[in-house]
């Protein structure tokens, strides 16, 4: 019955992401797959698949893998994200950066790669999703060019580059916690497998667009955003930098890295609300912010969690974790996630990974090759990550024409040689 239900659940949510990402109850537009995982859930609560004991112990358990702390520390950073954009922050750096292409296509996209690239290693790939790909299809337009080859290198930068640093993606946060490393000894592992995958996506992506970039382009087009209220920018690049610096040194100061960006979001809307009174002016920063969460990520992250207790409860499993063991390490756990995330999506494939890992007993470095796949999982097909499916509803709304057969098209060319760059990147510093 567990195994039943948890299948029917993961093929339902894929099925949602492919034929329809988002519907729409009344004027709310909302993703089904949250929606799917929860009657998943519950489908295992009321069969007796899951007690509802086994439930509130997961939940509350006072583990670095707790979902609830995941979930905090996770909003936090994009709380402090979103409030950066919504200052103009992330828009204006790209304008100022990108104006300085001139009419080179080439040198527009290669500022472009890097400046998502750097921005993802310090925020979130998601937030950079959601914040340049509006702005993307916008110059584009003005531009008079494609906006394809703009839009794959923003997103496959972000979903690389955001292995770099634990924070970059919830999924990191989950497997790194489920194995106890910490900010520092994060970074020294994956930034030598992230370079590789960086250098190899980017190469990719040039020769894979080359035609398309070889068109002028109109000078002067991206230098149009402002930022209105400099102090508000201040604010937000204070609370960022410095929420980064103590989660770096987490490990050592012996403090929760959830509690720490709990922290800096708390204080940076009390800030927010102080600016806004003392200047007798509404509060939109923070509004905006808090409007823009992804809310829909709290029911689908808990929901998938519920069913990984189940599946833990039956000996599911155990016996996974058993047959990828068998497999050759770090490369098996590196290509069965990549493949997994691309079924169940990233985020449950990480809940179930890190169970997996425990079960088969696995090294550090299989931890690591599963946090490689769930990053670059994310451009082998849309269902790969949340970015994805978030990815392609916006360039509905931009009226781009990217179908889910030439998303792949270009993924597979993409994704596979980057995976066994950071593959191997992985066997290198171990």
């Amino acid at each position: 019955m567990t195994i039943a239900i948890s299948a029917a659940t993961a093929l339902a949510v894929f099925l949602s992401v492919l034929i329809k990402p988002e519907v729409r109850i009344g004027k709310i537009k909302v993703g089904p797959y949250w929606i799917i995982a929860l009657i998943g859930a519950l489908c295992l609560l009321i069969t007796g698949s899951l007690s509802l004991k086994t439930l509130f112990l997961g939940l509350t358990a006072n583990t670095a893998v707790n979902p609830l702390k995941i979930l905090v520390l996770f909003f936090s950073m994009t709380m402090l994200s979103v409030f950066l954009d919504e200052t103009g922050f992330f828009r204006y750096l790209a304008g100022k950066v990108l104006s300085k292409a001139k009419t080179s296509q080439i040198k527009l996209f290669t500022a472009l790669y890097v400046v998502v690239s750097v921005l993802t290693v310090f925020t979130s790939n998601d937030i950079i999703v959601l914040t340049f790909t509006p702005f993307i299809c916008f110059f584009a337009r003005r531009a008079g060019v494609s906006p394809m080859p703009y839009l794959f290198a923003e997103f496959v930068a972000a979903n690389t580059w955001s292995m770099a640093l634990v924070i970059g993606n919830p999924t990191n946060i989950y497997l790194a916690s489920s194995a106890g490393i910490d900010f520092i000894s994060y970074l020294a592992k994956m930034a030598i497998p992230t370079l590789l995958a960086g250098l190899a996506s980017y190469g990719l992506l040039v020769l894979l667009f080359r035609k398309q970039l070889k068109a002028p382009l109109v000078a002067g087009e991206a230098s149009e955003e402002r930022v209105e209220n400099k102090i508000a920018l201040i604010l937000g690049v204070a609370h960022l930098a410095l929420c980064t610096i103590l989660l770096t040194v987490s490990s050592y100061l012996g403090w929760e890295m959830w509690l720490i960006a709990a922290g800096f979001a708390l204080s940076l809307a009390a800030c927010a609300l102080g600016l806004a009174a003392a200047k007798k002016t509404p509060v939109c920063y923070l509004t905006g912010a808090v409007k823009r969460l992804p809310y829909e990520l709290i029911p689908f992250v808990l929901s998938m969690f519920a069913i990984v207790l189940a599946l833990n409860a039956s000996g599911v499993t155990a016996q996974l974790g058993s047959l990828l063991a068998k497999l050759p390490q770090p490369f098996g756990y590196g290509v069965s996630s990549f493949l997994a995330a691309n079924v169940i999506n990233n985020i449950p494939m990480s809940v179930l990974f890190s169970d997996l890992l425990l079960a088969g007993g696995a090294e550090i470095s299989a931890v690591y090759a599963a946090i490689i796949g769930s990053n670059l999982g994310a451009y082998f097909t849309p269902v790969g990550a949340l970015a994805g499916i978030m990815w392609m509803t916006i360039l509905k709304r931009f009226n781009v024409n990217l179908s889910f057969a030439k998303f792949i098209r270009y993924g597979v060319i993409i994704s596979m040689p980057a995976l066994a760059a950071a593959l191997l990147g992985l066997v290198i510093v171990f």
